[in-house]
């Protein structure tokens, strides 16, 4: 199974913690979409399995026209063999989302919607600088189950230094109010260059307290497991039938397309080595619209590429695996890795295994409740360097 990711670089607005690439700037829009079209033809022999994920994102991609989207999707479908079951998934703003862009998506092929809501809490959202309020964000998602997408997502934060802990269970509980089926909650971090970062330095907002930032992650694990949400990976809860088919092929180790400026590639190369990294190879685009654009019109380098070395493949193994409930299979790692590693990946899980943060089952290694709070020191202690 493989999937493709198509980032689209353009935001309405710039929100004050986003570190992603993107542009307020819609002036490059018509010519992107065409070299985004471009590059996926050039490309269509990379990926010589067949595609059961499609997945937009940025960036904001509800910015396209139903035109424009529907001209990559075509595109996609005329170059690579996709699956008749795809998972095709759109994140967007819920301000976007009126009637007719939503039926304009489900006509489109769109089946899955990855809403941005990250609070319903008017205060927390100009705090984030979202482009929408409460009542948008709860308007966007009956909307889009009245139009008939069952298959939704929604994003929210926690950690911000306005949000108290009933603004925190009020959030949560619209999750289960509305019968939203998958649900993707992350701490609020302070990249560097952000707004947030200057905000905080120059004394706009207090640090952020990592006491409250447990103590509503907690919050959030105690509220998804009473409605009914399984905690599959650290971030992310859903019913077992929505969970992310996209990320979970990440997660995985599947191999993917990355489409786009700045977007990533995880792909085979032929013929295969030893471990993980089996010949495989990571490929990032250009972080610049302007360079992407013209760099594919002068049939110029638009990427850098690296081949992943067994300790890094080792290392990628147990960060994503670890994270999630499939957990680091034990066989696999005595099967693909040479002895070194084997023998340090023994030695470094022995103290974990007398614990009470990690769990062994069916010759697979899984974090425990307690274990999840530690997650980056067991993963780092794990690494091998």
């Amino acid at each position: 199974m493989s999937g493709i990711y198509i980032h689209i670089p353009f935001c309405k607005q710039s929100c004050n913690y986003c570190d992603f690439h993107f542009s307020t700037s819609l002036k490059y829009k018509t010519d992107l979409v065409k070299t985004l079209v471009k590059e996926i033809e050039l490309r269509k022999n990379d990926l010589a399995g067949r595609i059961n994920t499609i997945y937009f994102g940025g960036g904001t991609p509800s910015l396209l026209d139903v035109d424009e989207l529907k001209l990559i999707i075509d595109s996609v479908y005329k170059h690579y063999n996709v699956a008749s079951n795809i998972e095709l998934t759109l994140e967007c703003n819920p301000d976007d989302l009126s009637q007719k862009k939503l039926k304009d998506l489900k006509a489109s092929g769109v089946n899955r919607l990855s809403i941005g809501v990250q609070s319903f809490d008017n205060e927390e959202l100009k705090f984030f600088n979202r482009a929408h309020n409460s009542s948008e964000a709860e308007g966007s998602i009956k909307r889009s189950q009245d139009i008939g997408f069952e298959n939704i997502t929604i994003d929210l934060i926690y950690g911000s230094p306005v949000l108290t802990e009933k603004v925190w269970l009020d959030n949560l509980q619209k999750v289960n109010d509305f019968d939203v089926p998958h649900l993707s909650a992350y701490g609020l971090t302070v990249e560097p260059k952000t707004k947030l970062e200057h905000q905080i330095k120059t004394g706009q907002f207090p640090v952020l307290d990592d006491d409250k930032m447990i103590a509503q992650f907690k919050t959030l694990m105690e509220k998804t497991k009473e409605f009914g949400l399984t905690q599959y990976e650290v971030s992310n809860f859903g019913r077992e039938e929505f969970y992310s088919q996209h990320n979970s092929n990440y997660w995985k180790g599947e191999e993917y397309l990355g489409i786009g400026p700045s977007a990533h590639s995880y792909l085979e190369i032929d013929p295969p080595r030893r471990g993980l990294s089996a010949g495989f190879k990571r490929i990032w685009n250009v972080s610049n619209n302007l360079k992407y654009i013209n760099a594919l019109t002068n049939k110029e380098v638009y990427f850098e590429e690296e081949t992943i070395d067994e300790k890094t493949a080792f290392n990628e193994y147990v960060l994503t695996r670890l994270r999630t409930i499939w957990g680091v299979q034990l066989d696999y790692i005595k099967t693909n890795f040479n002895t070194k590693i084997n023998d340090h990946f023994s030695r470094e899980l022995q103290p974990y295994l007398n614990s009470s943060y990690l769990q062994t089952e069916k010759n697979k290694i899984t974090l425990t409740q307690e274990g999840i709070f530690i997650a980056d020191k067991i993963t780092s202690d794990l690494f091998y360097v």
